[in-house]
């Protein structure tokens, strides 16, 4: 493996484009992520997040664009990319009849890996599976078997890991137990990509970025996203909550309406007529109208139903 200096980031890239035959699926993104830094993508299926986020670690060669990854040009340099990066898919994909010490040696013999059984040990100590280490994979909780996943990700010391939905169908305290893993990592230096589509996951991200139908609609903290929305946000509670949403429907300034527990955010940009509509709909009734701060699952609603898919329908 040839050294080279750590460049300043771990990702920049101008222009990247992708087409699987008439699809577009990738639409002229630009990107860049810190070294360190956890970047979560978020977007509708299909949108075109796992695509991107191999083609900006030299994983998938793009139609046109260009950039670099832990300081090697993703056209050029991708051998020595994949050398460096950490790769998760979602769907769980070890021997199960295997325990956790046997998957991990498994993977190091395929990778015909240097001191493999120091790798395996640092792998399983890092990722506190010793308690678990001759438990075979296929009696793991599904937490438990992401957090192997995990560790296979580690065993060559990766810069750059790439998790794609990493807990789906994980139990919220075993994604809790994972993202703290994830910031462990993050704070030694590694820089990490994850798509998902928990909205509580999203705002333990350092950064953010949403992609519908191949583009780039938003990027940034999650706070600088919501801000840049400029969404205005009303909640609306009270006995049939389906009848207001019929009467609001179509209404000068309201853009959409979602029900959140017992109550509708209804969200729009005009502040002023979405303010007023609201005044007429439920003057002289039972439900209750006021404020609401626009959350990052308002931004996204939002954002989704202004893109268009990849093959032009509104969605």
């Amino acid at each position: 493996m040839s050294a080279r200096p750590a460049a300043a980031l771990a990702i920049d890239v101008h222009g990247l484009n992708k087409h699987f035959g008439d699809k577009h699926v990738v639409n002229d993104l630009s990107l860049r992520v810190n070294r360190g830094e956890i970047l979560g993508f978020l977007g509708p299926n299909g949108s075109g997040k796992t695509t991107s986020i191999r083609m900006m670690c030299g994983l998938l060669t793009p139609d046109s664009g260009s950039g670099s990854c832990l300081g090697y040009d993703i056209l050029t340099e991708s051998r020595e990319i994949k050398r460096r990066v950490g790769y998760m898919t979602q769907r769980f994909s070890f021997w199960e009849d295997l325990s956790i010490r046997e998957n991990l040696d498994f993977v190091a013999r395929i990778y015909e890996m240097r001191s493999r059984r120091e790798a395996v040990e640092r792998a399983i100590e890092g990722l506190n599976l010793k308690a678990r280490a001759t438990q075979l994979a296929g009696s793991l909780s599904g937490g438990w078997k992401q957090r192997l996943a995990l560790a296979a990700c580690m065993l060559h010391q990766p810069e750059l890991l790439l998790l794609d939905e990493p807990t789906a169908g994980v139990d919220p305290k075993a994604r809790r137990e994972f993202w703290e893993e994830l910031h462990t990592l993050a704070a030694r230096g590694i820089s990490i990509l994850v798509s998902t589509h928990y909205m509580d996951e999203a705002e333990r991200c350092h950064k953010l970025a949403y992609i519908a139908y191949g583009r780039l609609m938003a990027q940034g903290t999650a706070e600088e996203i919501v801000a840049g929305a400029r969404l205005s946000t009303w909640s609306v509670s009270g006995e049939d909550l389906a009848a207001v949403a019929a009467k609001l429907q179509g209404q000068p300034g309201v853009e959409q309406i979602a029900a959140f527990g017992s109550a509708l955010h209804v969200t729009g940009r005009d502040a002023a007529a979405l303010e007023a509509s609201l005044r007429r709909a439920t003057a002289g009734t039972a439900w209750r109208v006021e404020r609401a701060e626009s959350g990052l699952e308002d931004v996204f609603i939002h954002l989704m139903s202004r893109s268009d898919d990849n093959f032009g329908a509104r969605q």
